[in-house]
């Protein structure tokens, strides 16, 4: 035997719950028992759903984007010393909107074998319920608060195929308020939150009606996907002319 073989361990990005706790899968559940460590976005969030599924014992790793130029060197030493790691987020599928891909790429360039399992996406289950078109879309994330916030407005306003964004319960009447400003207010909105959960939400209308419905609520709770859908052929071809 060649005792000079390196033994390489494995990344698993291991999607977990956007809310109701049993949509996890039983691969995901069996994945978060076996490895060594879990780098996870928040120590105590992780901790809840490892409770819930009396999974004992596991070396908790925080890996978030104010930390992650320094982890991602030290958790592909340990990746290369043969341990076997699981990376998760807060909710949902890691690597979408966090830092989590960089340390992927960072894998796949050193020789580290990376395993995704399919699992929950706050993104995908908003879009199967928006009623709006699934055929070809694209996901922008969060939107700028400040810097580039008039060009990604506008870059969504032009686009051609659905959109999705994320927005936060506090900024979501302000981003709903600008999209009225700059596009048609009939063009067709989605807006989503608290998927998966008790008081699940989902409207679908104008851009003015949505203004109206969010408006009218005394608090606004809850992370939103915002779905717009593209902007019409012959609407774009008339504003080129112009």
């Amino acid at each position: 035997m060649d005792n000079n073989i390196e033994i390489l361990g494995s990344l698993y990005i291991v999607p977990t719950p956007i809310g109701n706790l049993e949509d996890i899968t039983f691969r995901s559940l069996k994945t978060l028992n076996s490895v060594d460590i879990i780098a996870c976005e928040d120590t105590r969030e992780t901790s809840k759903l490892l409770n819930h599924y009396k999974i004992n014992g596991k070396t908790l790793e925080s890996y978030h984007e104010h930390n992650e130029e320094t982890k991602n060197h030290y958790l592909l030493s340990l990746l290369k010393s043969g341990k076997k790691i699981a990376l998760v987020s807060d909710a949902g599928t890691p690597t979408v909107s966090d830092p989590g891909y960089k340390l992927v790429r960072l894998c796949l360039h050193n020789g580290i074998n990376v395993v995704p399992l399919p699992g929950a996406s706050a993104m995908l289950t908003a879009l199967t319920a928006s009623g709006l078109p699934t055929d070809k879309f694209t996901f922008f994330g969060f939107p700028p608060q400040k810097k580039g916030r008039s060009e990604f407005l506008k870059s969504i306003a032009n686009h051609p195929f659905t959109s999705i964004i994320y927005e936060s319960p506090h900024k979501i009447l302000d981003f709903v308020g600008d999209l009225a400003e700059i596009l048609e207010e009939s063009r067709e909105i989605c807006i989503a939150r608290e998927l998966t959960k008790k008081f699940e939400e989902i409207f679908l209308g104008t851009i003015s009606e949505a203004k109206e419905f969010l408006a009218k609520k005394d608090r606004i709770l809850g992370e939103f996907v915002v779905i717009l859908s593209g902007k019409e052929k012959d609407k774009m071809e008339n504003n080129e002319d112009n």
